[in-house]
């Protein structure tokens, strides 16, 4: 379950170890060693679709890293974060006072249950997935006390492949969201955590500490740090390709099989003299653009 360094039960791999484990990404990373997207991809992030997403991580090698069919508390709002995970396990008494032990050791929190503790380590921009084995009923990793400190230090909501208890409360909780497997009015029981910052997976996807995640009513994303920069700009690429190929095609100026081919260099050019004249802001700098275009055939 931790395959990291040293033979000592760990909650959260070393820093250490998790710079190892996302060695891919060459950037700023937090103090735990995840990898630090900036602010203002994670924001452009939000404005992109979930299948112009898909689309790029696809095309990467990247096939597992989509889980739908949530339960969404505000589902036409969007959140888009740096990922914390937490994995949780059907509870094993020795393994689980391990667990409590290390926790101990490292200051942790002692009262209540461990379901505090990946809470703990959340900051501005975090947004907190975890595995909960699809439990529902005594599965509620959260109800609406800890909604609110989820929401105070890090301004983002939850992920979460399992329950949740309290939702009127949740949802009077502003600037908060969650996705999620079920509601139900129990308390948890009968699970332990397991890990910090581990490897975890979501249904279809396998999530990483520090991972950018989209989420939205059609569902969730999770896009290794690395490839980030790239998801997005691609996908805002191919947002304002649309949009010229729909403009064009309502204006009859091309046809259907024109816009859905490779493109000429005639409409090569039209595209990027409509760039030029976009009468909006693009999301992107003149400088990303131009670097773009440089490697595309449109």
């Amino acid at each position: 379950m931790l395959p990291f360094s040293g033979t000592a039960q760990k909650v959260t791999p070393s820093k250490e170890d998790i710079t190892s484990l996302t060695a891919l990404w060459k950037g700023e990373r937090s103090p735990d060693g995840r990898p630090r997207v900036s602010d203002e991809l994670l924001e452009r992030l939000r404005n992109i679709s979930l299948e112009e997403a898909w689309g790029v991580l696809r095309n990467k090698g990247y096939h597992n890293q989509y889980e739908g069919n949530w339960t969404i508390i505000h589902p036409d709002s969007a959140m888009s974060g740096r990922v914390v995970t937490a994995q949780y396990m059907p509870m094993r008494p020795d393994y689980h006072d391990m667990i409590k032990e290390a926790g101990k050791k490292d200051g942790r929190g002692q009262a209540g249950f461990t379901n505090s503790w990946p809470i703990e380590v959340l900051k501005d921009g975090d947004v907190y997935v975890a595995d909960g084995y699809q439990k529902v009923v005594d599965g509620t990793l959260i109800g609406d006390n800890l909604g609110n400190s989820i929401y105070a230090k890090s301004k983002r909501g939850v992920i979460f492949y399992g329950g949740v208890r309290d939702v009127a409360g949740l949802t009077r909780i502003e600037g908060f969201n969650a996705w999620h497997k079920g509601e139900d009015p129990s308390f948890i029981k009968d699970m332990m955590l397991a890990g910090i910052n581990v490897p975890i997976r979501i249904g279809r996807a396998t999530v990483l500490p520090g991972d950018a995640v989209l989420a939205k009513k059609g569902g969730v994303v999770f896009i290794p740090a690395h490839l980030l920069s790239e998801v997005v700009i691609t996908s805002e690429i191919t947002a304002l390709r649309d949009e010229f190929g729909i403009k064009r095609l309502k204006e009859g100026r091309y046809s259907p099989g024109d816009i859905d081919s490779q493109w000429s260099e005639a409409i090569r050019k039209d595209f990027l003299d409509w760039l030029n004249k976009y009468p909006g802001k693009l999301p992107m700098s003149k400088k990303e653009l131009d670097d773009y275009l440089k490697e595309r055939n449109y």
